[in-house]
C-alpha cells in the first residue's frame, strides 16, 4: 500500500456555517495526523458557497495550529490568480510558523468561474501565459537569494518550501517533467488523461535539485462506511454537487439522498459517473480492492483522497476506515 494523504475543501454542509466548516477541517486534520496520513492539503476555490478554503494559506495556518507533525499545504494554490511574490511571502510565513511541514502545490486553473477569475486576476491571458515563468520566479523567491537580487520575499527567502505541480492535462505532465517537480494529477475530478499524463511525466522527467526521480501523487474521491450501501448513500452528496456544477447552480454541500434518479437526468448520470469513475466508495473490503486496482494501474507513489461527506462524524469515520485498509495492507505485505 502506498502512502495516503487527504485533500480537504472545507465543505460547508447544507444547513451549516462557514465557522462550522472550518472547525470541521481542523478536526479532520487532527484525526488525519492521529491516523498517520502523510499530508493534509487544502484547495483554493472561489465564489462557491459549499467551499470555505478560498483564503487557502489562512486555512493552512488554522490546521497547522491544530496539529504538530503531519505535512500541511495546498492542493493547490492557483498561481495565475496571484503574484509569485505574494505566494512566496505567504508560504514563507507558513514555513516559519510550522518548520519542515509545509508543501506548496500549485495549479494553473482559476479555481472558479471566469467572471470571478477576472476579479482575481484582472488580466486572464497574462496569468495563463506566464505560468511557467511564474513557477521559476516562485522557486527563486523561496530559495537562496543570488547576488544583487532586487526583490526579496521576507519571509520566503531560504525557506525552500517544496513545490508540487498539480494538473489534469498533458501540459502539466510535460511541465512537471521538464522542471523536475513532483506531480499530482487531479484524477478525482478529471480522470481521462491520468494514465497518459503519468506516462509522459515519467518518460520525460529531468532530475532537479528538488527531486532525483519522478514522484506521482494521484487523486481520488473516497467514501468509506460500514457497508457498501451506506457509503453509496453518503456519496450522493458529491454526485449532487457535480450535477449542480454542470447546471451552474451554486449551493452549500448537499445532504445525501436515497434516490439520485429523482435528481439527475440519464445524461447527467452518465457524465457524473464518468467524471467520478475513480472514486473509492464502499466498505473496507470494497475500498481495499479499489485501492489495489488503482495503485496497480497507475503505479502512483502516493494517493490523495478527497472525502466529500456531508456529516463530519461520517467523514471522520471514513478517515478511520481508509487508515484501517492501509494498515491491513501494510501488515499483509
Amino acid at each position: 500500500m502506498v502512502s495516503l494523504s487527504i485533500l480537504d475543501l472545507s465543505p460547508v454542509a447544507e444547513g451549516s456555517t462557514l465557522t462550522k466548516a472550518l472547525d470541521d477541517t481542523r478536526r479532520m486534520a487532527r484525526k488525519a495526523e492521529e491516523l498517520g496520513y502523510a499530508r493534509f492539503w487544502l484547495a483554493e476555490h472561489h465564489g462557491m458557497p459549499g467551499i470555505a478554503s478560498a483564503a487557502t494559506a489562512v486555512v493552512i495556518a488554522h490546521v497547522g495550529q491544530a496539529t504538530s507533525k503531519i505535512r500541511i499545504g495546498s492542493g493547490g494554490i492557483m498561481l495565475p490568480n496571484h503574484s509569485p511574490l505574494v505566494i512566496a511571502e505567504q508560504f514563507g510565513t507558513l514555513e516559519a510558523l510550522f518548520p519542515g511541514r509545509i508543501d506548496l502545490g500549485i495549479g494553473r486553473a482559476p479555481g472558479t468561474d471566469m467572471r470571478t477569475a477576472q476579479a482575481l486576476r484582472r488580466n486572464l491571458e497574462a496569468g495563463a501565459q506566464s505560468f511557467p515563468q511564474d513557477i521559476l520566479e516562485l522557486k527563486q523567491l523561496l530559495g537562496a537569494p543570488v547576488e544583487n537580487q532586487a526583490i526579496l520575499a521576507v519571509p520566503g527567502a531560504n525557506s525552500n518550501v517544496p513545490i508540487w505541480l498539480l494538473g489534469s492535462s498533458m501540459y502539466s505532465a510535460h511541465l512537471a517533467a521538464m522542471l523536475g517537480l513532483p506531480y499530482a494529477f487531479a484524477s478525482h475530478f478529471a480522470p481521462d488523461l491520468l494514465l497518459d499524463a503519468i506516462s509522459v511525466y515519467r518518460e520525460r522527467f529531468t532530475p532537479s535539485d528538488e527531486l532525483d526521480r519522478p514522484y506521482v501523487m494521484a487523486g481520488i474521491m473516497g467514501v468509506a462506511a460500514e457497508t457498501d450501501e451506506e457509503a453509496r448513500y453518503l456519496f450522493t452528496s458529491s454526485q449532487q454537487q457535480f450535477v449542480n456544477l454542470r447546471r451552474n447552480i451554486r449551493t452549500q454541500f448537499p445532504r445525501p439522498v436515497r434516490d439520485m434518479n429523482a435528481i439527475w437526468s440519464e445524461q447527467e448520470r452518465i457524465n457524473v459517473e464518468h467524471t467520478l469513475r475513480y472514486a473509492a466508495v464502499g466498505s473496507k473490503a470494497t475500498i481495499s480492492d479499489h485501492l489495489d486496482r488503482f495503485t496497480a494501474a497507475t503505479g502512483a507513489d502516493e494517493i490523495i483522497v478527497s472525502m466529500p461527506i456531508h456529516d463530519v462524524e461520517a467523514r471522520l469515520r471514513s478517515l478511520e476506515l481508509f487508515a484501517d485498509v492501509r494498515d491491513a495492507s501494510k501488515a499483509a505485505a
